[in-house]
């Protein structure tokens, strides 16, 4: 790898684009080096795991607002969504799917300076992939420059101390991939990740607050904005520039400012893609900060006993647990009962009491509204809170992974005086975990969330599909079918909708 110092150059001073970040990344994805078979290995998993979370949400209304949304645009050839048998144009297709596997906060993710779902790459780059018959083989390189682009990016620039959303990483690992896939070259790629930067850098007031179903659609919007701005410029138009760099850009007014410094690592040239690797998936639905500490939870709870017993619990842990998802946000809405799914899985304080109390999670049942409203779980959700723990954001943070961390450690004071202290540094299923995610695990969470969504035949088809991806030749075959009567109630229309009035 090399590290590549970023930052803004005045109008006056000449940046060839060579020396730009945009160029760089655009090299990275135009450059034809094999990919790993490990490598491979676990972009199958992903797509087995996002198809998994996706037949969870099928009838979610926001993933049927998609649907219906991306239904509007017919076309030949297309690109296939999910649950259904009709083909779209791709960037509608990236819309609806993205949504779908975004909409209950359950497949991968990679935490550093900043934070993403990289699984998000997938439904854009599939989606042009399908309409334009490329092989098992060019989606599998598509998807390891997008995972590669969106990692190191995590690794070298924060948004979210700027209150950017993490989509503004994304848009451009999203094209950056599709790019591969088409074997376009290095000029047409550079000119698409600054258009997919430029159109997709929006704040976190999606994450903030009475957090709606937009959280689900954001990522789905970047997804759609890089398809779009891949074929924008294949047409010979071109994207601001230099995008990171420029005196009126993205560093100099949406980040640290014109003084700023930062450093991205990318692969040097022949040097394999192999980010993917770096990245986990899910065993629970909710924010990627809460797996440890659910299974802390799990742990803890018999040992409390009686959970009326308790007086207070106090989760140290890092600062991103502690500022986004825990008491540090000083968000009100993480403890009302009344709060949408949403910002219920962005609240430790709510997530740990639930866990505390059933010994588990569950993607549905445990953000039911009757579940949040019991006065039992609301009494022992309101006596828990969060504090920022130095050591613990020094391990979030840290490249060593015998020392990296996403948990905390969890001190719970009874009534009677006694203390109850615990900590769990990665999740159960984190690869450095006490049961890593391995193929069988994502295939048990693929037919554990379609189960009754998903027809066993068609259960057994799909897997075969991803599991033969190398090799498969029609790439619709990683979409999945479903009853319509399972695909949720219709929605109302909207003005893409034919006869709309």
């Amino acid at each position: 790898m090399k590290t590549h110092e970023v930052r803004t150059y005045k109008s006056a001073e000449h940046l060839p684009r060579e020396d730009q970040l945009a160029w760089k990344i655009a090299e990275v994805a135009a450059d034809p080096v094999a990919v790993l078979p490990e490598v491979t290995e676990m972009i199958i998993n992903r797509i087995i795991d996002n198809a998994a979370v996706a037949a969870a949400s099928v009838a979610r209304r926001p993933v049927a607002s998609a649907r219906a949304q991306a239904l509007c645009h017919p076309y030949t050839p297309g690109a296939t969504v999910f649950g259904v048998t009709e083909r779209v144009s791709p960037e509608w297709a990236a819309w609806a799917n993205g949504t779908a596997v975004r909409e209950l906060d359950f497949h991968d993710t990679f935490l550093a300076a900043e934070y993403s779902h990289p699984g998000d790459n997938i439904p854009p780059i599939l989606a042009v992939a399908q309409h334009c018959g490329l092989s098992g083989n060019d989606l599998i390189r598509g998807l390891a420059t997008g995972y590669e682009i969106q990692v190191d990016l995590v690794k070298g620039i924060c948004l979210h101390e700027h209150k950017i959303d993490h989509i503004a990483h994304l848009g451009p690992s999203a094209a950056a991939g599709i790019g591969t896939a088409l074997n376009l070259p290095t000029d047409i790629i550079y000119q698409a990740v600054q258009q997919a930067l430029h159109v997709t850098t929006t704040t976190r007031q999606s994450r903030k607050g009475e957090i709606s179903s937009w959280k689900a659609y954001a990522p789905a919007f970047a997804g759609k904005m890089a398809v779009e701005a891949v074929d924008r410029v294949m047409r010979g138009e071109g994207a601001p520039s230099p995008a990171w760099e420029g005196e009126d850009g993205f560093i100099a007014w949406l980040l640290s400012g014109p003084e700023a410094r930062y450093s991205v690592p990318l692969p040097e040239t022949g040097e394999p893609k192999r980010a993917i690797l770096d990245t986990y998936t899910k065993e629970h639905s909710a924010e990627y900060q809460s797996q440890a500490l659910i299974d802390l939870a799990r742990k803890m709870g018999p040992m409390i006993g009686d959970l009326r017993q308790v007086d207070s619990i106090v989760i140290h842990t890092s600062h991103h647990t502690h500022y986004v998802i825990g008491t540090g946000a000083n968000d009100p809405q993480k403890m009302d009962p009344k709060a949408s799914r949403e910002t219920l899985d962005h609240s430790i304080m709510y997530i740990f009491a639930v866990a505390l109390e059933d010994g588990g999670w569950h993607h549905a049942k445990s953000y039911a509204p009757d579940r949040a409203a019991r006065p039992e779980t609301v009494a022992l959700w309101h006596k828990i809170s969060t504090l920022e723990d130095p050591d613990w954001t020094r391990r979030y943070h840290s490249r060593d992974p015998k020392e990296k961390a996403f948990g905390g450690r969890v001190v719970v004071t009874l009534k009677n005086g006694r203390v109850i202290t615990e900590e769990l540094a990665l999740a159960d299923a984190h690869p450095d975990g006490a049961r890593p995610f391995r193929r069988e695990n994502y295939r048990q969470k693929f037919l554990t969330l379609s189960e009754g969504v998903i027809a066993p035949v068609e259960q057994q088809r799909f897997l075969t599909a991803a599991e033969s991806l190398p090799d498969l030749a029609d790439l619709t075959e990683l979409n999945f079918v479903v009853d319509a009567g399972l695909l949720g109630a219709p929605r109302p229309h909207g003005i893409f909708d034919r006869g709309a009035k």
